[in-house]
């Protein structure tokens, strides 16, 4: 009751600026049950003081790499059209550190629960799944590099488009050096030089089958091959979306039990035979019968077919 006293009263002082009275009264209350506060009116107390010993660095890396990787994955699902409801498979990620991969580990769950994809799997980036290439910034490197510029540019296209130069070779694993290190050094007609991760933009290719997305040090590929399984699973997903909205529509309370029927449709009968449980249980079905004639069905659009399909509470 302690902490619930402390969080409350903690609520009533910031929203005190915009619901002042009703903020003083939850205010005024609490101090007269627990006493921790002398002031009189909520608007004459102090103002919470941030305790930084209480931050947690650590947590707070893991949950925005959580923020970025879903952020990822949904904007690869957005450019393929593919909705969250639809289950992949595979989550890539070529790990730079085991600092970075330690953290990923720590929120995977989390992130897969997010983006609706079955597991998250890590790379070696020296296993040469993904190729990555360097877009210089010549904006930064110019006022540096000027007198050289010509033959920097032309190293550094080298990079970009893996042509192999005579005095200036590049592998994968010096652009993964200058993802780890954060520079990479260079010799070029004599001048020693540093690139810092800020003068390049790192882009990783799209393998086949996969979509690959670069924030910053954080790369990952998402398999968007949906296999027969996914597909029939995502539709199962689909339905149950489309029930809930029926029973709400029509009126029905939480609770309520139903009876499901609907017109067979080719495209729907292998995810009804191997899900009919799970769908059940979402909407709290106790049947789900087919029949040939529902003259007072619902239409529900799925994308690539039309399904017909009544309920009624039981």
């Amino acid at each position: 009751y302690q902490t619930l006293y402390i969080c409350l009263e903690t609520v009533s002082k910031l929203m005190a600026p915009i619901s002042p009275f009703y903020a003083d009264r939850l205010f005024t209350d609490l101090i007269t049950v627990t006493g921790r506060d002398k002031a009189e009116s909520v608007h004459l107390s102090d103002f919470p003081k941030c305790n930084e010993a209480m931050i947690d660095k650590t947590l707070e890396e893991q949950m925005q790499i959580a923020q970025d990787i879903s952020s990822m994955v949904l904007a690869l699902r957005r450019k393929v059209n593919i909705k969250v409801r639809q289950p992949l498979q595979t989550i890539m990620v070529p790990v730079t550190d085991i600092r970075q991969k330690e953290h990923i580990e720590a929120v995977k769950n989390l992130i897969l629960s997010e983006v609706n994809v079955k597991e998250l799997n890590f790379a070696d980036n020296s296993a040469g799944i993904l190729v990555k290439k360097i877009k210089p910034d010549f904006k930064k490197l110019g006022p540096r590099y000027g007198k050289v510029m010509k033959q920097l540019a032309a190293a550094i296209q080298a990079i970009y488009t893996h042509i192999r130069l005579e005095d200036y070779r590049v592998t994968q694993e010096d652009i993964a050096s200058l993802e780890q290190n954060g520079s990479f050094a260079f010799n070029l007609d004599g001048l020693e030089g540093v690139i810092v991760s800020d003068d390049v933009e790192i882009i990783s290719e799209d393998i086949p089958g996969w979509l690959v997305a670069n924030e910053g040090r954080l790369t990952i590929a998402l398999d968007i091959t949906v296999t027969d399984e996914l597909r029939k699973e995502g539709l199962a997903r689909e339905l149950v979306n489309r029930i809930q909205n029926l029973r709400k529509s029509s009126g029905l309370e939480i609770t309520d039990k139903i009876r499901i029927a609907m017109v067979p449709a080719p495209e729907m009968n292998g995810t009804i035979y191997d899900y009919a449980d799970y769908i059940q249980k979402q909407v709290l079905a106790e049947s789900i019968e087919m029949k040939e004639n529902l003259p007072d069905a619902t239409e529900l659009d799925l994308d690539d077919f039309k399904l017909y399909v009544n309920i009624e509470k039981v």
